[in-house]
Formats: structure tokens, sequence, C-alpha cells
């Protein structure tokens, strides 16, 4: 007679920690949790087991990623002893992590931006351009005036999905060098949120990987932005997921 498999039910437990980001993380009302699921749980047991826990949740359902282990995921990953899970709202950020990280083309930082000295690095004899986005912080937003603005990131997992682009995109544009910087903390009105400096030997590819890293790293790296107004204080409008990261439906 065959055996039958055992259920999840009744397989060893397996303890997962759980972060929040962003939005989600005011609606769930903590930044962290933990949960025990039994072995051979998949990333659909998890969010099934929230749906329940946080119903106030619900609404973000469908525009929220997860991440395992600082990688999104999708629903039928298999979870593991010591998972960290991430449920990630919408992205509205933003280069080597952060300041104490490991040298890169990308940094995470909390002081001011120094554009001018980034620039002036990475220029070589041989490039015919350097091309440069500079994100600042405007005065006003959603017909407000703007106080100013606070930056939080998933900051092992953002300085990991820079560092990626950055590395794209030297394969992808016939680019010489990058250099992604990215703010965290809070930030006053004209202060740098954001550089994206690329050197090339033509404008045109320079030009172009400029565009793309900027435009990808407002969908895809776990950077978030909150507004402050003089009557309150509001989460950006993350951009839609690019259709290879997984929403949780």
């Amino acid at each position: 007679m065959q055996e039958r498999e055992p259920s999840l039910e009744s397989k060893s437990a397996l303890r997962i920690q759980i972060l929040f980001f962003g939005m989600l993380k005011e609606v769930a009302g903590r930044e962290r949790d933990s949960v025990e699921l039994p072995e051979g749980a998949r990333v659909s047991d998890l969010l099934e087991r929230y749906e329940k826990k946080y119903p106030t949740l619900g609404p973000y359902y469908a525009t929220t990623a997860v991440a395992v282990n600082q990688e999104y995921s999708h629903p039928q990953a298999a979870l593991h002893e010591g998972d960290v899970v991430a449920l990630i709202p919408p992205v509205s950020g933003g280069v080597g992590g952060t300041d104490s990280s490991p040298a890169g083309r990308a940094r995470l930082v909390r002081e001011p931006i120094e554009s001018a000295k980034i620039v002036a690095g990475i220029r070589r004899p041989e490039d015919g351009a350097v091309t440069v986005f500079e994100g600042i912080v405007r005065n006003h937003s959603r017909n407000r005036r703007t106080l100013y603005l606070n930056y939080e990131a998933y900051e092992a997992m953002a300085w990991r999905q820079l560092e990626q682009l950055a590395e794209k995109a030297l394969v992808q544009f016939p680019i010489r060098e990058v250099a992604v910087v990215h703010r965290l903390g809070r930030l006053e009105i004209r202060e740098t949120s954001v550089l994206i400096v690329v050197a090339s030997a033509h404008r045109g590819a320079a030009f172009d990987a400029c565009r793309w890293l900027i435009d990808t790293l407002k969908k895809t790296v776990p950077i978030w932005k909150k507004e402050y107004f003089e009557d309150g204080a509001v989460w950006a409008d993350g951009e839609d997921f690019p259709e290879d990261v997984t929403k949780w439906k």
C-alpha cells in the first residue's frame, strides 16, 4: 500500500521573519513580525496567513510584491527555516550600499550628495560624453506646498538592486562607467535625492543608459518617499512594478 505524503500541518514548523515597508508598515502597525509555518510551506501560504491576520492590508494586495532574502519572489516559491520575507508596496525611490557598505557603482547615503565631485571623479580622457540625471526635492506636490521629504529603504536589498542595475546598464549599453547614488532620511527643498552619472564615448548611449537607469530604479528598487505638508504627510504614490515582478494577486 502506497504511503500518503504527510500534510503540511503534520510537518515540523519553520520560523519566518516578516518585514513591512512604506505604507504597509503603517497599515499593519509594525515594522516586522514573525510567524511559524509548517515545513514545505510556500510564499502563498504565508500570504494567505497575512490576509487573515491583517485584513486592512487587503486594498494593497494587488500592487504589493514579495521579496525573500532580498530577492523578488513569487507565490509558489518554497520557504525555508530562517527566511526573511519582505512585503513591498510600489516603490517611489530612487549607490555601494549604505555609507558603511562595500564600495561599488551604487551607494545609499544619508548626507548631501556631492554631485560635482562625483561627476568629476567619473570622467576619463577617453569619454566623449558624461550624462547626469539629478533628482531634486521640489517645493510643491498634490497642489500643496511641500515642507520636506523623508526617504526610507529596505537598505540591503536596495543596494543590491542598484548594483545590479548598474551592471546591467554596462552590458546593455555601449558605455564605459556608471555611478548611482540615492539619499535616505530627511531631505529639504532643493536638495538632491538621486544622482545618476553615465560616462561614454558617445552621447546617444549615455543618454539612453541614464534614462533606462532612472526609469527602472523608480519601478524596482525598494525605496519609498513620504511627503510632508503643512496639513499632514502622505506616502508618495509608487509606480507599477514591471511585469517580471510578481504581485500578491
